[in-house]
């Protein structure tokens, strides 16, 4: 693992993706193998994730739903390869599972798994809060219109910025009544939404962020990004793309970023947080980028 700057923790966390997926839409079959995904992992930490997302279903638009089983069998391996190869007593990692399934919740946090990223925010299986609440793991809870096979034919909101905050909110609350013991919010920015839902919600996201709960931004390497520039055209050409969308997260307060380039976001997200302060320290009157909601 490389060495990174020391000094006080930067504020905010990044998520790296780690997919092992044969039709994720950016990295599909390029860590199917456990071994590889162990070895990307270990990279991703390297780099400054303090978060690392496994995940055995793919939620691009138009994929197909994933049996429970065939969950397991990808991301346990993965899992308790990360969970025994990373370092023990330096920098905290976060093993997280990207599932919607109970029982692939629970393989996992038998196999080290200590956060759960639903993108159903439980609805799509009600046992993933008592997996939780049980486990007394924190889950990230994703707003979504409709199942990745159709979620992007013609989506419609009479206000997209209301609808899924009042959405997160009101599954934040189940969460907790549950016995969920901390949740953290996520928009869903292209699960079930226009190029122009997805721009008002990233204005929005001081909305969201007042809410009171971590948030989570997953814009990296999306196809929302493909129609604002000529070269956004393939997953790759999408990065400056994606950073732009992160330093713009954080100045709205968001914590947490799942991205898919560690180090390119790590270097982005920290010079717009030194040049925040800096502002502050300064007294110009510019408050900087407001304290993100902390895990």
């Amino acid at each position: 693992m490389s060495d990174l700057p020391h000094g006080p923790p930067p504020p905010f966390r990044l998520m790296g993706i780690l997919n092992a997926t044969p039709d994720s839409f950016s990295d599909g079959g390029r860590f199917a193998d456990a071994e590889a995904a162990v070895a990307a992992g270990l990279k991703m930490a390297g780099e400054g994730a303090t978060i690392l997302d496994v995940g055995g279903e793919s939620t691009r638009p138009g994929a197909e739903r994933v049996p429970a089983g065939e969950q397991i069998r990808r991301v346990v391996p993965v899992i308790r390869g990360l969970a025994e190869a990373l370092p023990r007593g330096g920098p905290s990692v976060t093993i997280s599972v990207d599932t919607t399934r109970a029982a692939v919740a629970e393989a996992a946090a038998d196999a080290g798994a200590t956060l759960l990223n639903d993108v159903s925010a439980g609805e799509d299986d009600p046992a993933m809060f008592g997996v939780a609440a049980e486990r007394k793991l924190p889950m990230v809870l994703m707003h979504k219109r409709g199942e990745p096979a159709v979620m992007q034919r013609k989506p419609a909101y009479a206000d997209v910025a209301a609808e899924v905050a009042d959405h997160l909110r009101a599954r934040a609350a189940a969460a907790l009544a549950a016995g969920v013991r901390e949740v953290w919010l996520d928009p869903g920015i292209g699960f079930g939404k226009t190029l122009a839902h997805n721009l008002t919600l990233l204005a929005a996201l001081p909305r969201l962020v007042a809410e009171g709960h971590p948030v989570l931004l997953g814009a990296s390497r999306k196809s929302f990004l493909a129609p604002l520039d000529p070269s956004a055209v393939s997953p790759d050409g999408r990065l400056p793309g994606s950073l732009a969308v992160a330093v713009l997260g954080l100045a709205a307060g968001v914590g947490v970023f799942r991205v898919h380039d560690v180090a390119a976001h790590r270097q982005a997200l920290a010079t717009a947080a030194a040049v925040a302060e800096a502002a502050t320290q300064a007294g110009t009157g510019h408050r900087g980028t407001p304290p993100p909601n902390r895990i």
